[in-house]
């Protein structure tokens, strides 16, 4: 790799540090019609992302990353796919392939553990910033994809850096959580659909067990001792959902507002309803910082949310500085004949503002 090149890749992996602001939180529907939709925010209050859309055709050719360059496991795409990436067109956090499998890269702080690069073994290292990349390129199932993470090493490229987890979801509706620990894959099954950072998937699904008493609606009347004690207003069932912006506290949101939902009749209607829920999750960008500290330059930490409709192969997504609802259509880019390409996901970093013509 040339020195240049390595010091730009150490100095993105350097900015996911553990100690660093970020965040993920992700959610899954299926609506009447049997459309499966899962969608998902991106949080990183340390820098613009300078995220890009990546269309990926069959037959592409990439090298995974290592600490010592650009020497680690090549491979190419069987499948093509569509992915959002974050810092560097090569690590893509969001995709869906042309055969309807759902990949995405979340972060992981502080409670993963990959294995130890091996120079020997580099043939079959795969960075986990390019995960998703290959398993989009590589595979159709949620087995599938098991069975491809059993025959690779996933390594970090800088030893620092925070580690990740991924969500990969397929058009059955079978959804799957990979984590790494201590240098070994495990995998969970996700019948919730939901997903945020750490503590691990484990933790956060026993967690909700404390939240058992919250209810949609209007709480009961109650009395205590001879004093009648009533709700001010509707939602008071929900008295008591962590408000603040911690991975636990979003995963609790994120399950009862996903479980509290009505059923959408279509998947475009599920995919609309899913970004007017993760409103409910963008973080301001001055939260995220300490008093006396100057934040960032960028309108939100949450720099893009998407929402993937699995089951007719369309991309959605808006990002911190357009929330105009943007979309790719699989079905309509023939990835046999389509060149690869990556474009930024704001022509302009500037909200548009339509002025009304008022008579």
């Amino acid at each position: 790799m040339k020195p240049l090149l390595l010091l730009s890749v150490i100095g993105i992996a350097l900015n996911l540090l553990p100690n660093s602001l970020e965040g993920c939180t992700g959610i899954t529907f299926t609506a009447k019609d049997g459309s499966r939709v899962v969608a998902r925010t991106i949080e990183w209050g340390g820098s613009d992302l300078n995220s890009r859309y990546v269309i990926v055709p069959r037959g592409h050719r990439q090298q995974s990353y290592t600490p010592d360059g650009i020497n680690g496991m090549p491979f190419s795409a069987r499948y093509g796919y569509v992915g959002i990436s974050v810092e560097q067109k090569e690590f893509i956090a969001e995709g869906l392939n042309e055969a309807g499998l759902s990949a995405g890269l979340f972060y992981f702080p502080h409670y993963g553990r990959y294995e130890e690069y091996d120079p020997a073994g580099q043939a079959t290292s795969i960075s986990d910033l390019q995960l998703v990349s290959w398993i989009l390129g590589s595979c159709r199932t949620v087995e599938e994809v098991k069975e491809a993470v059993r025959k690779v090493r996933i390594i970090g490229i800088v030893p620092e850096a925070s580690t990740v987890h991924w969500r990969f979801a397929d058009p059955s509706g079978r959804q799957v959580v990979l984590e790494i620990i201590n240098g070994k894959p495990i995998f969970y099954e996700n019948r919730l659909g939901v997903l945020t950072n750490s503590p691990g998937f484990e933790w956060q699904m026993t967690n909700l067990h404390n939240y058992v008493n919250l209810i949609p609606g209007m709480a009961s009347a109650q009395l205590l001792d001879t004093v009648r004690l009533s709700s001010f207003g509707n939602g008071s069932g929900f008295l008591g959902l962590p408000g603040d912006i911690t991975p636990p506290s979003r995963f609790v949101r994120a399950a009862f507002y996903q479980a509290t939902a009505p059923r959408q009749e279509s998947g475009l209607k599920t995919v609309l309803q899913c970004f007017q829920i993760l409103n409910n999750f963008d973080i301001p960008i001055g939260i995220e910082y300490s008093p006396g500290t100057t934040p960032i330059d960028i309108p939100s930490a949450t720099q893009w949310t998407s929402a993937t409709d699995i089951t007719h192969g369309v991309i959605y997504f808006r990002t911190m500085h357009d929330s105009a609802i943007r979309s790719i259509d699989l079905k309509r880019i023939d990835f046999a004949r389509t060149r690869y390409r990556a474009v930024p996901l704001d022509k302009v970093k500037q909200q548009p503002v339509v002025p009304l013509d008022i008579e």
